[in-house]
């Protein structure tokens, strides 16, 4: 007489319908796995935190209202002197990790900017704007406005090297 052992033919059947529930999990493995080279890393894009630091700086530059507009000149350089040491710790931010980032101001792109981007139109009583030297300002009611800062960065690896030219409006 042969006893039949309950449990263990439940066990087997519990097994077998848990192996079944994980196809479809490692299927979705499978399909969104690690690829070397895909660009699905983690490791942040390059200049992302160029960007980052940028937008805030220019966010919190100074309000250079106070300047009329003939001397726009002067809330320029006040403007420049405010990015300044952001821009220095750009410069120097992932140094000992081996990264460098070359960091300019872009005049011919705040110029073509300043062209084809300045805030106008029917309902704005707004005067031209004026690139100098990758500041663009524009007169607003005979007073200096900022309005964006165009900005070239080179970051520096020892994987790679990219280049990008930021914009960053007020």
């Amino acid at each position: 007489m042969v006893r039949v052992n309950r449990r263990g033919q439940l066990v087997l059947v519990a097994a077998a319908v848990v192996a079944l529930a994980l196809v479809p999990v490692v299927a979705a493995y499978l399909q969104l796995g690690y690829a070397p080279g895909s660009e699905t890393t983690a490791e942040p894009r390059p200049g992302a935190d160029a960007e980052r630091l940028l937008s805030r700086a220019v966010a919190r530059a100074p309000v250079v209202a106070g300047y009329d507009w003939a001397d726009s000149a002067e809330a320029v350089a006040v403007v420049r002197d405010a990015l300044a040491p952001r821009l220095d710790a750009l410069r120097t931010a992932r140094l000992t990790g081996g990264t460098a980032a070359v960091v300019a101001y872009a005049p011919g792109v705040a110029d073509s900017w300043a062209a084809s981007e300045c805030p106008s139109g029917p309902n704005r009583q707004f005067g031209a704007c004026r690139a100098d030297g990758g500041v663009v300002v524009q007169e607003r009611g005979g007073r200096t406005h900022l309005v964006a800062v165009a900005v070239a960065v080179r970051v520096v690896s020892d994987r790679r090297t990219a280049t990008l030219t930021l914009v960053v409006e007020r």
